[in-house]
């Protein structure tokens, strides 16, 4: 539904922090679910752990914030790169780790909008299996047109 590029037309991160490769279902109202391909060459498993490499709890939860920003600028109706930040982060559980070769699936759905500040219930899953769950507060703030942004 959205490939790599797209995605970069929307969000403001760049590598090493881009932690969306693909959205594969999105109803631009309430639903969004997209995907991160977890590989080994991730710089941040060089020192967690070298020897057992676990993808950080906080960048399960960030790659949960920026598949809630595309939701929220699909629902919004806006374009550019917005600067987005997180207000809140609730109920926060790790079920389960998440290593290379895993695929996740990342699962939004908007609770609740109050202007540009949304409320998101999200969950994380490897296969049928939950990997982390929370629930996701933030505010997109203003929008860079993305012809003007910075280059890639």
């Amino acid at each position: 539904m959205m490939d790599i590029k797209e995605i970069k037309r929307i969000l403001p991160h760049r590598y090493p922090f881009l932690m969306v490769d693909r959205i594969i279902e999105c109803d631009n109202e309430s639903r969004i679910v997209g995907v991160k391909c977890i590989t080994v060459n991730e710089p941040f498993f060089q020192g967690h752990f070298p020897e057992y490499p676990v993808l950080p709890g906080v960048l399960i939860i960030e790659a949960m914030g920026q598949v809630g920003c595309i939701l929220g600028m699909k629902i919004l109706k806006k374009e550019g790169h917005p600067l987005i930040y997180f207000t809140g982060i609730e109920e926060a559980r790790f079920r389960r780790p998440v290593v290379p070769g895993d695929l996740l699936r990342l699962e939004l759905t908007k609770i609740k909008q109050r202007g540009d500040l949304f409320k998101f219930q999200g969950n994380a899953f490897v296969g049928d299996q939950l990997a982390a769950e929370a629930v996701l507060q933030a505010i997109m703030g203003r929008t860079e047109k993305a012809e003007t942004a910075s280059p890639e």
